[in-house]
């Protein structure tokens, strides 16, 4: 007996070559999808991004390079963040270039050139590096710097010479800002802070296109630039109490929540992570969106955060990869293992209807043989009783003896009843005939 379809060798090799080709091409888009679902979930989370760029990108060979050549441009800050990262994620540092670190970063070393940097940016509010910009942010702390600013800016745009709109308007929520600071007895500190930073940032030409320009959309609404032209056209830098009284008159403080809210993203991140994290914050944000997430960032990673902003990029804050394309591999990964799944349930399939239609063959084959077993011996049984059992011949004849001729017996007295019998024969015999 033979089946109309047998499962032959070909019907389960196609499955099982297709589900080799699927098995393949899922382990390798799986690390993807699983690297892409984890971005998709962490999307919001800077942290989490950061510490995933960080991983992918950072060992031993990349501490010691971005060591060197921040202490190469004389970076010490930038060095010793890079030394605490490598120290937080347990990769080697050469102990030699630890100690140069430490030495770069010695208060006397910082103290011996920091005296003339210092003066500079508290005089001349533009300051050249960390210790100018310290002099800088003293200065906008008690006022001086941004009078100066507004009144040096200010004239300038009264009098129709080129004035940096954004410097000025900066300036003017600086006054604002202070008065602020004052009232709240330091409340509003960081947002002090970070508006001295922003300010340097954008005299340093350390701020990136986008958030300068979202900066200055916000300078022009907070503003009221009619009303400032005419007050300073009225004041002149040998009146600055009235050229001050005008720039904070101007100041629509109801608008500028906004500002406020990202120079104070600002002055978080300075005071978690130092001034050159704020500043590399600035040039990586494109909007207050972002420089929310380097506050975030710098609230977790402290000295770390410049290191981390230097590996990652946008990376450490927001997804560089799109969405659309994240959920492409988690798609694609998905119909792989729903191929493979599915070609493996095929190919089980047919084995097992192979298997059975051959469990089937041979129960079939063992019956025929019981079969032809029983057939055999009942056969042989036969033969055995054939040779027991006579011979067929004539057939048999029994005989049985005749009876005895009875002895010849005198008439008796009875002898009148048998001639009555044979008196009545006649009749007998008449009706026999007429019947």
């Amino acid at each position: 007996m033979q089946d109309a379809s047998p499962m032959t060798g070909g019907r389960i090799a196609v499955p099982l070559a297709v589900a080799v080709a699927l098995a393949i091409a899922t382990l390798t888009l799986a690390p993807r999808a699983f690297e892409a679902g984890l971005l998709l979930s962490s999307q919001d989370d800077p942290v989490a991004l950061a510490d995933h760029a960080v991983a992918r990108s950072f060992d031993a060979t990349v501490a010691a390079r971005e060591i060197e050549d921040a202490l190469a441009v004389n970076d010490a800050d930038l060095a010793k963040s890079f030394l605490d990262l490598a120290r937080d994620r347990n990769v080697p540092v050469d102990a030699a270039l630890a100690a140069k670190v430490d030495t770069a970063n010695a208060a006397v070393a910082t103290a011996a050139r920091s005296v003339e940097s210092f003066t500079r940016g508290l005089i001349t509010g533009e300051p050249e590096d960390l210790s100018g910009l310290a002099g800088t942010a003293l200065g906008d702390l008690f006022v001086f710097g941004d009078i100066r600013d507004a009144v040096r800016e200010g004239t300038r745009f009264a009098t129709g010479q080129q004035a940096d709109e954004l410097i000025l308007g900066l300036a003017c929520v600086g006054l604002a800002i202070t008065a602020g600071t004052y009232a709240t007895l330091g409340a509003a500190v960081p947002a002090r802070v970070g508006m001295t930073v922003v300010k340097a940032a954008r005299k340093t030409g350390r701020i990136g296109g986008q958030m300068a320009a979202w900066i200055n959309r916000s300078v022009r609404e907070v503003i009221d630039w009619t009303s400032l032209r005419s007050a300073l056209r009225g004041a002149s830098i040998t009146q600055p109490a009235a050229a001050v009284r005008a720039a904070r008159e101007a100041v629509k403080v109801e608008k500028a929540r906004d500002l406020v809210r990202l120079v104070g993203d600002v002055g978080r991140v300075q005071t978690r992570a130092g001034t050159q994290a704020a500043l590399d914050g600035l040039k990586l944000a494109e909007g207050p969106r972002d420089m929310s997430r380097v506050a975030r960032l710098a609230a977790a990673k402290g000295g770390k955060t410049r290191a981390v902003l230097k590996l990652a990029g946008r990376g450490a804050i927001v997804l560089t990869v799109g969405a659309f394309n994240l959920a492409n591999w988690m798609l694609w990964a998905l119909v792989t293992a729903f191929g493979l799944v599915s070609a493996l349930k095929r190919m089980t399939e047919r084995s097992t209807e192979r298997y059975c239609a051959r469990r089937r063959r041979r129960r079939v084959r063992e019956r025929q043989v019981r079969e032809r077993q029983a057939r055999e011996q009942a056969g042989r049984r036969e033969d055995e009783q054939g040779a027991v059992s006579p011979t067929a011949e004539a057939p048999t004849v029994i005989a049985f003896p005749a009876p005895a001729l009875a002895p010849e017996r005198k008439p008796t007295p009875a002898q009148p009843i048998a001639r009555t019998a044979i008196a009545f024969a006649p009749a007998a015999s008449v009706a026999a005939r007429n019947s």
